[in-house]
């Protein structure tokens, strides 16, 4: 079960956090950043394999991943899941149901995770006062609209070896920026997850993990992944090395 956590006075918030850099104060002013510590008031604890909210859930909040990873979907009428997206530290997610008040889409954490809540009533109330925090939200959700449009590209236009290949050179320029390593991690969701989320079957991503460590593209120990030859692998993806 999610367990929530009021904040205390001594407890790191928005203005010393160290994933201001990706999350809703980046590029603000010291002051600025200070004020955001209003809007957050508590975290959840999301064990891993439960949802933090649902799809048609009453928008009352957006949520900033303060550690953890999490993954969100759509479910099609006939009860198959669509993954729309895997969410790391310092990324926001909710952010697609702004419009219609309700949550558009189902986030489930794939380890335990803890998230920090952004009430939204308070978030219109202080980007009033705050240009910056405008400018910020803004930009989130224009980011939002470039990761669909990649990945439109990828499932109508990339073979399935150029979208395995961007998606782990992705997972690892997320991770690097957060000062983990770029070569060497841990995937936190499934093959099959994978294979959801770029539109290939299970068998073709084994098949694709396979080939690419026979190549020296990659080593695999479990969900441990190694990067052996990155420019390699930028080759596979189409990209230029």
């Amino acid at each position: 079960m999610n367990k929530r956590i009021p904040l205390t006075a001594d407890a790191v918030r928005c203005s010393t956090c160290g994933l201001g850099q990706f999350c809703l104060p980046i590029g603000m002013e010291p002051e600025d950043a200070s004020r955001m510590d209003e809007l957050v008031q508590e975290r959840i604890r999301i064990p891993k394999g439960q949802a933090l909210f649902h799809t048609g859930d009453t928008l009352d909040a957006v949520y900033g991943i303060r550690f953890g990873t999490l993954k969100t979907f759509l479910e099609r009428a006939d009860g198959r899941q669509q993954i729309t997206g895997f969410h790391l530290a310092g990324e926001i997610v909710g952010l697609d149901g702004l419009a219609g008040a309700r949550h558009a889409s189902t986030s489930v954490a794939l380890e335990d995770s803890e998230v920090c809540v952004i009430p939204v009533r308070d978030l219109s109330s202080v980007a009033h006062r705050l240009p910056s925090l405008q400018r910020q939200l803004i930009r989130l959700m224009s980011r939002e609209i470039e990761c669909d449009q990649q990945m439109l590209l990828s499932l109508g236009a990339m073979r399935a070896e150029e979208r395995l290949a961007l998606f782990l050179l992705n997972l690892s320029e997320r991770l690097a920026a957060r000062g983990y390593s770029s070569s060497v991690f841990v995937l936190r969701m499934s093959r099959q997850e994978i294979g959801n989320f770029l539109g290939l079957t299970l068998e073709t991503v084994s098949r694709l993990f396979s080939r690419f460590t026979k190549a020296e593209l990659l080593r695999i120990r479990r969900k441990e992944i190694e990067i052996v030859d990155m420019e390699g692998l930028r080759r596979v993806a189409g990209l230029p090395c």
